[in-house]
């Protein structure tokens, strides 16, 4: 391993959008940087079998900054304002480990890049690399644009309290689906600093929603006060791009999208808010509604073009409706526990 690399949060649930995600990488960053798969959880069989396949990808496999993140999580989220909403809330959200994420800061890489498995790679990461050398932190989203109780830190609450204006914080809001960082931050005599600030001096109560790891991330690299870049920032207009299938436009040139508006390169596209379900079955054949999903398919079945689906058929009227009865079985199941 050298002193570069890219981790992502995966399991068997979201295997075929894994897949796309590595192939993308090898094609658009470089065929060689290396690649670690932290577990979401224990389900990780077909994840096992391709990481066994490639050369250049590993599974994270540091079971104590697992667990010291996983535990952290839970301490702190179960003092948030939140915690005390419905049982439903509660069982829907703090099952989730998406604060696994994190243990890239316990890695092996010097200097990483953190990309969400519901992404493509589009272009080289150099530029984001080159940036750590003045910065701790790099991001590329848009999340410090939106209304004041949308984003992570609670604007009026430390308003109200006299801590922080809006104009200290905005600046520093960003999202955890796709960052840049170094290898040694958060250590456990840090993170056990800032549990006690978050639970003793109900610091907790900084954070806009429960159990968001998004949120929890945004309130660390704002206590570090580190210096942080985020592209959409960037005085170079260039470095200015959407990144959300869901909700920008982009241009579609030889299988790499680019923004339409100036055709400008972008890092990754986010596939967000598709449920990994429509994936599997988009991969088996299915007519499902994803945007940019000729591209997805593209990287998807890069490397097994013959297994790539030619027709696409709409679900019959009864695997419709065996869907809607597992979702009401599965809320159910949900409410009991």
């Amino acid at each position: 391993m050298g002193d570069r690399g890219i981790y992502t949060l995966a399991n068997d649930v979201v295997y075929d959008q894994l897949v796309a995600l590595i192939n993308s990488i090898e094609a658009n960053v470089s065929p060689d940087i290396p690649i670690c798969i932290i577990p979401y959880d224990e389900r990780l069989d077909r994840v096992k079998q391709e990481v066994d396949l490639r050369a250049n990808v590993t599974l994270f496999d540091n079971e104590a900054s697992i667990q010291r993140w996983e535990k952290f999580a839970h301490q702190v989220w179960a003092v948030h304002p939140g915690a005390k909403k419905s049982r439903l809330s509660r069982n829907w959200w703090s099952i989730g480990h998406l604060q696994r994420k994190m243990c890239a800061f316990d890695g092996e890489f010097e200097k990483f890049v953190f990309c969400d498995a519901d992404s493509l790679a589009m272009k080289p990461f150099n530029d984001i690399f080159e940036k750590l050398n003045t910065y701790d932190f790099v991001f590329d989203d848009w999340l410090h644009t939106k209304d004041r109780d949308k984003v992570p830190l609670n604007i009026p609450f430390l308003e109200t309290q006299g801590l922080f204006t809006e104009q200290d914080i905005r600046h520093r809001i960003h999202c955890s689906d796709f960052f840049g960082s170094k290898r040694g931050f958060f250590n456990e005599k840090e993170l056990d600093i800032l549990k006690k600030l978050l639970i003793e001096n109900q610091e907790i109560k900084w954070l806009t929603a429960w159990w968001d790891d998004a949120h929890l991330f945004n309130y660390l690299t704002f206590k570090s006060n580190l210096p942080l870049f985020n592209f959409t920032l960037s005085e170079n207009g260039q470095d200015r791009t959407g990144n959300c299938a869901i909700s920008d436009l982009f241009i579609n040139m030889d299988n790499v999208v680019y923004n339409q508006d100036g055709k400008k390169p972008i890092h990754r596209i986010h596939y967000m808010n598709y449920p990994a379900i429509d994936f599997k079955r988009l991969c088996q054949g299915e007519a499902v509604n994803i945007l940019y999903k000729d591209v997805f398919l593209y990287y998807r079945f890069l490397k097994q073009p013959e297994d790539k689906p030619t027709e696409f058929k709409p679900p019959t009227w009864l695997e419709r409706i065996q869907r809607l009865a597992q979702k009401l079985i599965q809320k159910i199941q949900r409410i009991i526990k």
